[in-house]
């Protein structure tokens, strides 16, 4: 039986510096693994194809049309004919194969590629359906969940899920029930973390935001599945509170809105720095389990406004210190201005937020189980159990 690190290849349809959450997952993975010694590679799109290394990480980049998410905001890249052999190429060479979502054309090859190798390779499955707003994206979802999805799912060795919903949803789709895992995503709690008051000062100058008012962050991309046109519904022309945007999206009527302000796409440091120049995050997102925004929101000591779903039960979150309102105006617009007028209540939630980060979200857990599953996988030697 041998003991060396594992040779991993992690497959994504997107990676830094594309801007999301799974992505960030993917590459605090890759990077976590690399420095436990796994020799890691990481499959992705790209503008062309290259295979560079990035932090310790081989990143191997196939070309791809991003289209799809440039025009009508589906985050959906078109991969070059290409994609097959260089995913059966890296597959050969690796132990195990983790397989970000099951939606995407990156996944599909690199599942294919793992069954055609006999590679096993395990799973983590960020979303159920997501309501969009499109017919046609919502059917093409639930045809892709209920046809290749439901291959990935049954013969992936592990299958990691956010939440309970999505656990629901993957065993409804094939994954077998002994092998989910509930597996959290860490955070940075170095990078992520509360502000000193002449700090926060400093920020909002660098921001161009007021110095003297409430102010509430979105950190996402500007789609409806992330509710940020929920926020500029519930913010009514008196509020106490100005609303602050970052992420990209076609919506140049925000720069003629008082008090709402676009800050655009933001690389990693910066978001961290717009966390520590606001008061309250907010994010009325659908079907996402439990967003990596809102960890990173309670690692800077944010108190949390967001979607009330019932996935969010593994975390036990504390519902007097996390604010989880109903996905309408209305509530949104309520709780909001209720906590832009309440400064003691803001302190005791940003308080809780961070004392949660450091006890439940770190990447080193993370690491660690996934280290325990590649063990268990690539130990064991090809061939054996691999049906």
């Amino acid at each position: 039986m041998s003991s060396r690190p594992p040779k991993v290849l992690l497959v994504s349809h997107y990676y830094p510096p594309h801007v999301g959450g799974i992505e960030n997952v993917v590459r605090q993975e890759a990077e976590g693994l690399a420095s436990q010694g796994a020799d890691v590679t990481v499959l992705t799109s790209g503008p062309r194809s290259s295979v560079t290394i990035e932090d310790g990480v081989r990143v191997v980049r196939v070309r791809a049309w991003n289209g799809a998410e440039h025009r009508h905001g589906v985050p959906f890249p078109v991969f070059s004919p290409a994609l097959l052999p260089v995913v059966l190429r890296w597959t050969r060479r690796a132990d195990v194969v983790h397989i970000h979502d099951c939606l995407y054309l990156s996944s599909w090859a690199a599942g294919l590629a793992a069954r055609f190798t006999r590679t096993r390779y395990v799973l983590t499955q960020h979303v159920a359906v997501v309501d969009h707003p499109s017919v046609l994206v919502r059917g093409v979802q639930r045809m892709v969940y209920g046809t290749v999805g439901r291959f990935l799912l049954r013969g992936a060795r592990a299958v990691f899920t956010l939440n309970a919903s999505v656990e629901s949803f993957v065993r409804a789709h094939g994954a077998r029930s002994a092998r989910s895992h509930h597996l959290a995503n860490g955070v940075d709690t170095d990078r992520f973390r509360p502000a000193e008051a002449s700090e926060r000062a400093r920020t909002r100058a660098r921001f161009g935001l007021p110095a003297d008012r409430v102010l509430v962050l979105f950190v996402g991309r500007l789609v409806p599945k992330k509710g940020y046109d929920l926020l500029l519904a519930a913010r009514t022309s008196d509020a106490h509170y100005d609303l602050v945007l970052s992420g990209g999206g076609d919506v140049p009527s925000l720069a003629d809105r008082p008090g709402v302000h676009h800050l655009g796409p933001l690389p990693p440091d910066a978001v961290a720095e717009a966390y520590r120049a606001c008061d309250i995050f907010a994010l009325p997102s659908t079907a996402e389990g439990f967003p990596l925004t809102v960890q990173e929101a309670m690692a800077s000591g944010l108190p949390v406004v967001t979607t009330d779903d019932p996935g969010y039960a593994p975390y036990e979150l504390n519902r007097d210190r996390v604010s989880l309102v109903a996905r309408e105006v209305p509530a949104l617009r309520t709780e909001l201005e209720a906590l832009a007028a309440d400064s003691e209540r803001r302190t005791a939630m940003g308080d809780y937020s961070r004392a949660h980060a450091e006890k439940a979200f770190t990447w080193e857990s993370h690491v660690r189980t996934l280290l325990a599953h590649y063990g268990g996988e690539w130990r064991a030697g090809r061939g054996d159990e691999r049906r």
